[in-house]
């Protein structure tokens, strides 16, 4: 009797799998806004217990001082240089008008301003950094050499770009495909998840087509180049994360629009307040002090405040509860989307396949239990992901699995080995039954197709070339995917829309299972970002969940991009606006909810802040403001749009969202 792996044995040691070169990765503090930014923080925490203990002002103006220059020299070096443009930013009137409130003693006020300011011109730096980061890495899963076969046959490594089209390269297994092409000779099992998103390896053959940085897992194919290396599909999702980016440049220059003129009315008052007064006689001292006081009560740190406490509250709770929200922007973004588009492999599913159904033959004389236990010590050898989910399954069974001797593995077909002193094969039924016509063949067959139209994958068991059963495999849906697409449909009025490279047939079942019916299928990275610009086109602001670099461009279109963070590519996180960090899909509607109830709170801060800002103002000029009442008006209100926000941080904010 031939030996058997325990159940606890039955796991198949970790294989070595061509890796993509590490990924080159911006350092925080290698960018000086962040060191700066970094700097004016650690200074302002240090003057403010000084100052609030009561401290001598000679122990904690030297550290506001410095406060002062390590956040703001950098905006204001920048707004000087706008200035030479004849143009004046926000971030020189922030400069300007802290120091205003430092020179009427408000030391503290302006210091706040200059950090609010650093901090987010560091994260803005950031952002940028390490998405630039990803692209570039993502060049490096193309192999920088390709074995290229020359016209008397022998072969010659030479770099990617140095080939041309029309040339023939030769590609190993595990080793990466160096350009796009067509498969000339061989047969292999392609992992071209990068590319399409499918989570199984696809069986080239002559004609078929392949992609620059997939990887080859069996079989040695000769491909004939087809694209130039600054063609492939590889290079155009580059191009496209980096289009679609700029393409969100619109928005933020009608921001521009709004703080220059913003920028050019403030100092224009304070000008007039501070010059009037003296053309009529009024006295040097006076109208310096209403000038001051002007500035101060219509400086816009309210307004600033008004708006970030809810968002920056907002992303804090989110992040409690696993959802990375990467700015204030993208937190206000999450609230105006009105469609969804969710990627299948990994998103909706749990981008892992497992077996789904056991079906013995009539006549085969097997259970389902021994169906399987054949079936897996027949694919235990095997490193195809199709055999480590038949292993699996006879794992959670506990089946104890016989030794399989004389394995073999024939590319697109199977493997075939033999099992106590039968020849049992596993793999596509299409090829092991290819020629038979007798009842058993009939009855696989029948089997076979029922399972592929219900969206399975089915696979073949044979015992001595009889056919014994049929397994069922399945990119199982994710436990909350149905009530995440319910919770979308409620939230923007419109049922999601499915976009995924892998099979219309597969895709269609899923989509119903889930409760989508807009399903888009067999979709490469340009027909998703096709797809998300048509709903951009008419009207509607589109949120992509995703999780693969096929994504990334997709994720970089729309209006917000998330990324499932647990099997997410480093480029699709890096490129999403948002990560969902523990793999728990119902956040997406849940982030959603609560961004929606920030930018509510928003506009309510956004009330306040001008009514206090415009009844100071009047008051200013109609009347004589005093100092102090002016400031104490000026801090109230900042006070009271600030706890106003910060009522996003309560525990039971995240749950109403979730409800």
């Amino acid at each position: 009797m031939a030996p058997t792996l325990a159940p606890a044995e039955t796991g198949r040691p970790a294989v070595a799998r061509d890796a993509a070169p590490p990924r080159r990765r911006t350092r925080v503090l290698a960018l000086p806004e962040a060191r700066w930014a970094a700097a004016a923080l650690l200074l302002f925490l240090i003057a403010l217990p000084l100052q609030l203990t009561g401290a001598p002002a000679w122990a904690w103006a030297p550290p506001y001082a410095l406060t002062y220059a390590a956040g703001g020299w950098e905006p204001g070096r920048a707004g000087l240089r706008a200035l030479k443009d004849k143009t004046l930013d926000v971030d020189l009137l922030m400069v300007v008008a802290a120091l205003g409130a430092a020179a009427i003693g408000q030391v503290m006020d302006g210091a706040l301003l200059i950090v609010i300011f650093a901090t987010s011109g560091a994260l803005e730096a950031l952002a940028t950094a390490r998405t630039a980061d990803s692209v570039r890495g993502l060049l490096d899963l193309a192999p920088p050499t390709a074995t290229r076969v020359e016209a008397d046959g022998a072969e010659t490594v030479v770099a990617v770009e140095r080939l041309t089209v029309g040339d023939t390269i030769l590609v190993r297994p595990g080793e990466r495909v160096g350009a796009d092409g067509r498969v000339l000779e061989g047969a292999g099992d392609v992992d071209q998840a990068t590319i399409t998103g499918e989570p199984l390896p696809v069986a080239k053959a002559k004609g078929d087509e392949v992609f620059a940085g997939t990887l080859n897992g069996t079989g040695a194919l000769r491909v004939r180049v087809e694209r130039d290396a600054s063609d492939t599909v590889i290079a155009r999702i580059v191009r496209m994360v980096e289009e679609a980016s700029e393409t969100k440049a619109p928005t933020q220059l009608f921001i521009e629009k709004v703080e220059q003129r913003y920028s050019l009315g403030m100092v224009a008052a304070t000008l007039a307040v501070f010059l009037l007064p003296l053309a009529f006689g009024a006295a040097l001292t006076g109208s310096l002090l209403r000038a001051m006081t002007f500035m101060i009560v219509a400086s816009p740190c309210a307004v600033v405040l008004a708006t970030m406490p809810p968002l920056l509250s907002a992303i804090a709770n989110a992040g409690r509860h696993g959802v990375l929200v990467k700015s204030a922007v993208v937190m206000e973004r999450l609230g105006e989307i009105d469609a969804v588009a969710l990627d299948k492999t990994g998103t909706l599913t749990e981008g892992t396949p497992r077996v789904t159904d056991v079906r013995p033959l009539t006549g085969s004389g097997l259970d389902e239990d021994a169906l399987l236990t054949l079936a897996a010590a027949a694919e235990h050898p095997s490193e195809h992901p199709l055999a480590r989910a038949v292993v699996e399954a006879a794992r959670e069974k506990g089946l104890a699995l016989p030794v399989a001797e004389e394995f073999t593995s024939t590319p697109g077909v199977g493997v075939r080995t033999r099992v106590d002193g039968r020849v049992v094969a596993v793999g596509a039924p299409s090829r092991l039954l290819a020629g038979a016509r007798d009842a058993s063949a009939a009855r696989a067959a029948t089997v076979a197709g029922g399972l592929e139209e219900e969206g399975r994958t089915a696979v073949l068991v044979t015992v001595d070339g009889t056919p014994a059963g049929v397994l069922g495999v399945f990119d199982r849906l994710r436990p909350d995917a149905t009530a995440t697409v319910a919770s979308l449909t409620s939230l923007t009025g419109t049922a999601p829309v499915l976009l995924t490279g892998d099979n219309p047939r597969a895709a269609a079942r899923l989509g119903a299972e889930a409760g989508v019916e807009d399903v888009r299928a067999g979709l490469l990275p340009e027909h998703k970002v096709r797809a998300v610009r048509e709903l951009e086109e008419a009207g509607r602001k589109v949120l992509v969940v995703g999780d693969g670099i096929n994504d990334a461009p997709a994720l970089a279109a729309a209006h917000v991009g998330v990324a499932m963070g647990r099997a997410g590519s480093d480029l699709a996180l890096e490129t999403a606006d948002a990560v969902i960090v523990r793999d728990e899909l119902v956040t997406v509607p849940a982030v959603v909810s609560l961004s929606r109830r920030a930018r509510r709170l928003v506009v309510q801060n956004l009330v306040i802040a001008s009514v206090f800002i415009a009844g100071l103002v009047v008051w200013d000029l109609a009347g004589t403001l005093p100092l102090p009442l002016g400031v104490a008006g000026h801090e109230g209100s900042t006070v009271v749009v600030g706890l106003n926000g910060l009522r996003l941080l309560r525990e039971n904010a995240w749950k109403r969202a979730a409800a």
